[in-house]
């Protein structure tokens, strides 16, 4: 039998290759559960043999006895999940039922059924600013798709091809006929959190205008310290009488518990008309159905994915007030998790006046075209009920609008019609309207997220050509050969991250990166950034907000800023095809762009405010990250620890390995390789004590790992003392 050990390329410059003997120094790297490879061993076939299957805490290695394969086309490697949640602990099911992700589901059955911690040499129920950092052993590695692209295994490679639908549902045969009045509600039996809201005691007008031209906010987080709440929103916020008297909404989502929902309404708003748009299929779109039933103010809208695996990913509020109109654009799936203990977005447009009646072409449009890429982006549902919205913005003033609508339907796109949607419309934007910054080559692009698709192969399949080439765009004359130059800095959690954090391990179910699709890119961890949000008071509210920007050399200025529902994946970005002559995109995503040429500024960039919610007089140009700049890269505190495995043939029928270590400089590889094997035979362990010294001396520790979703981590406790077991 042949144990398949996985490959990661991992930049460290040039390597020196010292060859070390011994089967049992291979099982001790393993058993570390971090075997990396420098780029030049990444295309070989690389072996461990065995006789029995290992496992440690990141789960059992694959045993095979031929090489696995390898997918070209790999993006579509998550789905939707079918199924719904079932909010459920030891045997009693409580609250809501709502189609969501796998990782989710999880993590809701490990917060509801937690794991304990059973190791006595760990206290339970400690605090996140009481945990230091333990030893990585056991705590899991490797990387998934999308938030919202579950692993698609035995799902069919062809989605039906479906139109959008204005839904009237009818009763399920088990589902009781009795309507809510307006005062009534189910109950759920899971108590209800509860937030300040907007009121009397907080000027919410002053929290909307003044002091943030920007009009960026986060969402309210329980278990901080109230300061960094205070510039904060709740979902109850937004839906507050103090924002407009409601006269109807639309919800756009992607994972959507309808009775929670209802709640977050003023009771007097409760029975306004509610349109949820969504992209359920299925059981998913029949549970939904259920949940809608009770509700006779309730309308569904399933948008249209005629391209496999792709999700209505965008979150968006339309609000239509007595007053006027608001548009609200954030990353929060409307579900109670998402707003309470998480890092999320939220981009809340002025009060829209209503039009004088007869007024037509583009009155009320603003200078970044707001309302006709608002309008265009409703009307590509093919609906007629969003048609009927798309004409109440129209009837609307939106020339207050300072940001660029981004979105992203589902299609392919040729001709100008490519540069609509997706990342080349963000190309078309930063081509458009910024303009070229002395030595931009040096200004790094930022990529934050909470999930991530298929990348390919390597790097150059998507993340550094087209993808880059998008983002690294800075006015019409940029010079095509810097581009490559550009670094990528990715910010996505650790594991210690999500350990640490508020939620505790159940956290890690909002970040459903798996194993699966991370043994298919293991190259893309030397871009990985660890979550800080010291600025915001967020460090341990693991981030379910997504945002892109491109800062200067000192991270003192930024050229724009993106928040947007869209992950790191082709699925929600698109991706080339037919030479370059086509795009391809799976999903519905939405965000905002911040350029400062809208906000009055000539000077090419925003500076960075310091503290997300301080009081300093700084200017108000000053854009407001909601995490910690410069970002800190995986294992910056560590070493990291390279091998590369080589099949050995011997005198005998039987194969054994020779491990090769790779150490940062050739001084090193010469200590290591004093003693070890010289390629003839198995080497019998005499290098083996003097070499892990050397690694102890060498690297003090391992570097951090990604957070993936689907193994276990079971050396070390969470916040409330419990283990990771998805299963």
């Amino acid at each position: 039998m042949v144990l398949r050990a996985p490959r990661v390329g991992l930049g460290l410059g040039e390597l020196a290759v010292a060859p070390l003997g011994t089967r049992a120094l291979l099982s001790w790297v393993l058993d570390k559960g971090r075997i990396l490879l420098p780029k030049r061993f990444q295309s070989k076939d690389l072996f461990v043999c065995t006789n029995m299957s290992q496992e440690s805490e990141h789960g059992k290695w694959t045993v095979s006895s031929s090489d696995e394969s390898t997918e070209e086309n790999d993006d579509n490697a998550e789905e939707p999940s079918t199924s719904s949640l079932s909010h459920s602990g030891h045997g009693k099911t409580s609250g809501s039922q709502y189609p969501c992700s796998e990782a989710r589901k999880v993590g809701h059955k490990r917060k509801a059924s937690p794991v304990k911690f059973n190791d006595a040499s760990f206290p339970t129920g400690i605090s996140p600013a009481e945990i230091q950092r333990t030893s990585q052993e056991g705590l899991g590695w490797c990387l998934s798709s999308s938030d919202e692209e579950p692993e698609s295994e035995g799902q069919p490679q062809h989605a039906q091809k479906e139109a959008v639908k204005e839904e009237k549902y009818s009763a399920p045969k088990k589902q009781p006929s009795h309507r809510f009045e307006d005062n009534e509600l189910p109950m759920s039996q899971k108590p209800e959190k509860h937030y300040k809201v907007a009121s009397e005691g907080q000027d919410t007008w002053d929290l909307l205008n003044g002091g943030n031209p920007f009009r960026f906010f986060v969402t309210k987080v329980k278990g901080i310290k109230s300061k960094y709440n205070s510039g904060a929103l709740h979902i109850k916020d937004i839906l507050s009488p103090l924002f407009g008297t409601l006269v109807s909404s639309a919800q756009f989502n992607y994972c959507i518990d309808v009775e929670w929902l209802i709640r977050q309404y003023p009771q007097e708003f409760r029975k306004k008309p509610l349109l949820i748009v969504h992209g359920e299929k299925r059981e998913s779109k029949a549970e939904l159905h259920a949940q809608a039933h009770p509700y006779e103010n309730v309308r569904l809208c399933q948008a249209k994915l005629d391209i496999a695996f792709g999700t209505h990913h965008t979150k968006m509020m339309l609000l239509l007030y007595e007053e006027g109109l608001r548009v609200v654009i954030h990353t929060s799936n409307l579900i109670d998790d998402d707003w309470d203990q998480k890092t999320q977005g939220i981009w809340l447009s002025p009060l829209y006046p209503r039009l004088p009646p007869g007024t037509t072409g583009s009155a009320g449009e603003s200078v970044t075209n707001f309302k006709s890429d608002l309008i265009h982006y409703l009307m590509s549902y093919n609906s007629p009920t969003l048609k009927e919205w798309a004409d109440i913005i129209q009837g609307h003033d939106l020339s207050e609008t300072r940001v660029y609508l981004l979105g992203s339907t589902p299609g392919r796109y040729q001709g100008n019609q490519k540069e609509k949607w997706g990342h080349l419309r963000l190309r078309k934007l930063l081509k458009e309207y910024t303009s070229a910054i002395p030595a931009q080559e040096s200004w790094p692009v930022i990529g934050q997220f909470s999930s991530i698709g298929s990348m390919g192969a390597d790097q150059s399949k998507w993340l550094c050509s087209e993808f880059r080439e998008s983002l690294v765009m800075l006015g019409s004359s940029v010079k095509t050969l810097a581009k490559p130059d550009v670094p990528i800095h990715l910010i996505y959690p650790t594991v210690d991250n999500v350990r640490q954090s508020l939620e505790g391990y159940p956290a890690g179910g909002s970040l459903p990166y798996s194993i699966q699709t991370a043994q298919k890119q293991l190259w893309l961890h030397s871009y990985f950034h660890k979550w800080s949000a010291e600025t915001s008071g967020r460090s341990h509210a693991m981030p379910h907000i997504k945002t892109y920007m491109r800062p200067s050399p000192d991270f003192q200025k930024i050229a724009w800023f993106l928040v947007t529902s869209a992950n790191l994946s082709k699925a929600a970005w698109g991706a080339l095809e037919k030479n370059g002559t086509q795009l391809m995109i799976r999903s519905y995503e939405l965000g905002v762009l911040f350029l400062p040429s809208a906000f009055g500024l000539d000077t090419g960039y925003f500076h960075v405010k310091k503290k997300m919610f301080s009081g300093s007089n700084e200017t108000v140009t000053s854009f407001p990250v909601p995490y910690d700049l410069p970002p800190e890269q995986y294992g910056s505190k560590g070493k990291a620890l390279i091998i590369g495995v080589r099949e050995l043939p011997t005198s005998s029928d039987t194969h054994w390995t020779q491990p090769c270590w790779c150490f940062p400089s050739a001084e090193a590889a010469q200590l290591g390789a004093q003693g070890a094997c010289n390629g003839e035979s198995s080497g019998a362990g005499g290098a083996k004590e003097e070499v892990l010294g050397l690694l102890d001396r060498c690297f003090p520790s391992l570097p951090d790992r990604p957070w993936i979703w689907n193994i276990p981590y079971t050396k070390a406790p969470d916040t409330h003392g419990n283990m990771w077991v998805p299963s």
